[in-house]
């Protein structure tokens, strides 16, 4: 998402607090929301009040919803890749839409410091890891000046702390 695409919003209490309730139990039906609404924070406001507001939010681009599976079901792996400068020119782009495009990456995001390129990428096995490593050095090696790939394990946290939304209050 770039500065002209980030969403412009101004957050009222009732957005943070749906959206850290949701954070906490994304299943919560409006309805649901509007209790806990009432019953924690003491807004009284409609269900249909409620849909509307994660329907605005959602069009706005606020938040986003993924599917993600459960760590149990895939290997995760960090990747960094950092392009040769000599090839830079006539392959970047072709790599570069690669990976985004892979229905292996799940996250995919640019660093500062060295340029690098990073995604967290899921696998059903290490065979596939290493083979998806292999295929994309057949494909792109000559523009891949390195490709870093580091397992995830243990799997501690997975999931956004409902506490995060509180700093989006004004």
């Amino acid at each position: 998402m770039t500065r002209e695409d980030s969403p412009d919003w101004e957050f009222k209490q009732r957005d943070v607090l749906i959206l850290k309730e949701l954070a906490n139990d994304p299943q919560l039906s409006s309805r649901e929301l509007a209790d806990l609404l009432e019953t924690e924070h003491d807004i009284s406001v409609s269900h249909v009040t409620v849909s509307e507001s994660i329907r605005k939010m959602r069009q706005n681009g606020v938040f986003r919803e993924a599917v993600v599976p459960n760590e149990e079901y895939f290997n995760f792996a960090l990747f960094e890749f950092k392009f040769n400068p000599e090839h830079f020119e006539e392959g970047w782009r072709e790599a570069m839409e690669m990976i985004r495009d892979d229905r292996h990456t799940m996250f995919y995001f640019l660093s500062d410091g060295e340029y690098q390129w990073k995604s967290v990428m899921m696998f059903p096995s290490r065979k596939a890891e290493s083979r998806w490593i292999h295929e994309f050095y057949k494909d792109h090696g000559d523009v891949v000046q390195n490709i870093r790939n580091s397992v995830i394990h243990n799997v501690l946290k997975f999931r956004t702390d409902p506490e995060m939304f509180t700093e989006l209050e004004a």
